[in-house]
């Protein structure tokens, strides 16, 4: 099952996600995207580029690895971490398929950085690697880990370069039927900047398996469900300009695409 989360009358709805000759559209409403169950189908079926997106999660908290795939490391001059290399995104930094990402004045140099991030389906403490991730997994979405590059090498942890407004676009849909083993087969990842290809990954090519981070994670953090946990991204990150549009892709999720502004008075 695929859904979303849109603006309806002012306020949040959930929606399923189908394909309709070859276009997605929202069909009907549910009341719980954790019951899986549709609602009341929509008098109107909405294409899903046409609605208002939300982020199509309400996180408790946002984790992220970094350096996680071994040729990204590497473009940045880094040591290949020796275990997971962990940080955090505020939830405030979360924005829909559609918004814009507001470039703060501060910063001279703002990367994307396209990943595979899991939603968090049950409370998982002190995971052990041998256990059975599947039921943790509630699915997976689109994830784009704005990051301010100059403001991450000058504070020396990542926190502000991260954490802004608008720095943490997620959607447009989460997939329930990706599964652990799909992940750890390999799904594609890949990041396009006004249509020019910039990065291909694959999921395959992580340093750290999902089962190792979620029990490295929660070893130290209890996770809840609907927490969002970013994986990682692939070689190929740089900076974006004002106008750009970044559109990052995983292989038969969606396309999460958003547009770059200078940060309003």
């Amino acid at each position: 099952m695929k859904y979303c989360r849109f603006e309806e009358d002012g306020g949040a709805a959930w929606g399923l996600v189908e394909e309709r000759a070859g276009e997605m559209w929202i069909t009907a409403r549910l009341d719980s995207p954790w019951k899986q169950m549709p609602g009341a189908a929509l008098a109107d079926p909405l294409r899903l580029r046409e609605a208002r997106l939300l982020p199509p999660v309400t996180p408790t908290k946002i984790i992220c690895v970094g350096r996680n795939y071994r040729d990204h490391a590497k473009e940045l001059g880094n040591e290949v971490p020796a275990e997971p290399l962990l940080f955090l995104k505020p939830p405030s930094s979360l924005l829909g398929a559609g918004g814009v990402v507001r470039m703060p004045k501060v910063s001279a140099r703002v990367d994307y950085e396209g990943e595979l991030a899991v939603v968090i389906g049950r409370r998982i403490r002190r995971m052990s690697v041998g256990e059975d991730i599947q039921p943790c997994i509630h699915g997976v979405t689109v994830a784009n880990d704005v990051t301010a590059r100059d403001l991450q090498k000058k504070d020396g942890q990542w926190t502000r370069a991260k954490g802004f407004d608008s720095f943490c676009p997620v959607g447009p849909v989460v997939d329930t039927d990706v599964t652990a083993a799909a992940i750890a087969a390999g799904v594609a990842v890949e990041t396009r900047v006004n249509g020019e290809l910039r990065q291909h990954g694959s999921t395959a090519d992580f340093l750290f398996s999902l089962p190792e981070l979620l029990a490295y994670i929660t070893a130290a953090i209890t996770l809840e469900p609907g927490d969002l946990l970013l994986t990682g991204t692939p070689a190929g990150v740089g900076p974006v300009n004002v106008g750009d549009e970044v559109a990052v892709s995983v292989a038969g999720v969606g396309t999460l695409r958003n547009s770059f502004a200078a940060e309003e008075k």
